[in-house]
């Protein structure tokens, strides 16, 4: 029955290349910037987009050599933690904390129009996903016992309160590290929480309903949780921990693999990343990359080993939508590239 996630989400197949385990390093591009940036969105291998505090936005058009900066006018005091692009034109971007917003721009950054704004203190958006030009939602921690969700049909242009959002335990939300604790594919809905508790909730299509399957990944207190998931051709990992004790390495990651009856089977991985993880990224076969504040990580065994391939303190890993350019951007408007 719970198939249905795992076969929307599996069809997420990049176009294959080979990796050489010895030449993986992650290069810094840009750093200095006082800007902690949590928005990403590579669009292809020259196309990418950062948005971050400070309502700081940045677009790169030859692959992170050298970017565009700028402040978004009127919201220099937002803190913009995800951005979804569609091309060097057109952009969403939303914001964390009081008022919750949504601005888009169809002129390359020239101007931002407000599509949504909410200044109750309730709402906190974590993550935003389109799985079409068209079609996308934002997720924001639970109000009332309910994950909030908002939903486009029309490119962001307008947005409405999704109208069955998932439940929420007591003391469990969703972090808004990355941009990835929630990713959508052909209206398949996935999130990954954290607090009191960490699970995996995610829509099935054939029953018409929200499945919740626990996590073994570190939880109970606010700052744990599964900060970030991805789906590759072979399965899925999640990957999070404790973000106010990085080093600790038990229980950041778990891998989620189909058994016979088509159901997941949540595995932790013991040898995992070393230390807190706050973003995964499916690069391609049975590989896939992470970072978070303690460094970068990298299994291509779909999460039996990993190899810490960097030291530098990242927030978000993202690869490109049509192409092969991975890119990593942090605090003090750090940015690097992934070279495989």
């Amino acid at each position: 029955m719970k198939i249905n996630f795992l076969k929307y989400l599996l069809t997420i197949a990049s176009l294959g290349f080979a990796l050489s385990v010895n030449a993986q390093s992650v290069t810094l591009l840009q750093q200095g910037n006082p800007t902690s940036i949590r928005g990403l969105s590579v669009v292809d291998d020259n196309i990418a987009w950062v948005s971050g505090s400070k309502g700081t936005i940045a677009i790169t058009h030859n692959g992170g050599k050298t970017w565009d900066w700028q402040k978004v006018k009127g919201f220099e005091t937002a803190d913009f933690r995800d951005i979804e692009a569609f091309s060097d034109k057109e952009a969403v971007i939303m914001s964390s904390g009081t008022p919750a917003l949504i601005l888009k721009t169809i002129d390359g950054g020239a101007n931002w129009r407000v599509k949504y704004r909410n200044a109750d203190t309730a709402y906190f958006f974590d993550a935003m996903d389109f799985d079409s030009p068209k079609h996308g939602l934002v997720l924001g921690d639970p109000i009332n016992g309910k994950f909030m969700l908002m939903e486009t049909n029309n490119g962001g242009e307008t947005w409405s309160p999704y109208k069955d959002p998932p439940d929420a335990l007591p003391g469990e939300a969703a972090f808004a590290a990355s941009g990835t604790c929630m990713r959508i594919v052909k209206g398949a809905i996935g999130i990954s929480s954290g607090g009191t508790n960490t699970r995996f909730i995610y829509f099935n299509i054939t029953l018409g309903s929200w499945q919740y399957d626990p996590l073994p990944i570190v939880h109970r207190k606010s700052s744990q949780g599964a900060f970030s998931f991805a789906m590759g051709s072979n399965g899925g990992l999640f990957v999070g921990g404790d973000y106010a004790d990085d080093k600790k390495v038990d229980s950041v990651a778990a891998v989620a693999l189909p058994k016979l009856d088509a159901t997941l089977m949540y595995t932790p991985i013991k040898n995992g990343p070393m230390g807190f993880q706050s973003c995964i990224e499916y690069i391609s076969g049975n590989t896939f990359f992470s970072t978070g504040t303690p460094g970068s990580n990298i299994t291509t065994d779909g999460g039996k080993t990993w190899t810490k391939i960097d030291g530098t303190s990242f927030n978000v890993c993202r690869k490109a939508k049509r192409g092969k350019l991975v890119l990593l951007a942090g605090n003090g408007g750090k940015i690097g590239v992934l070279k495989l």
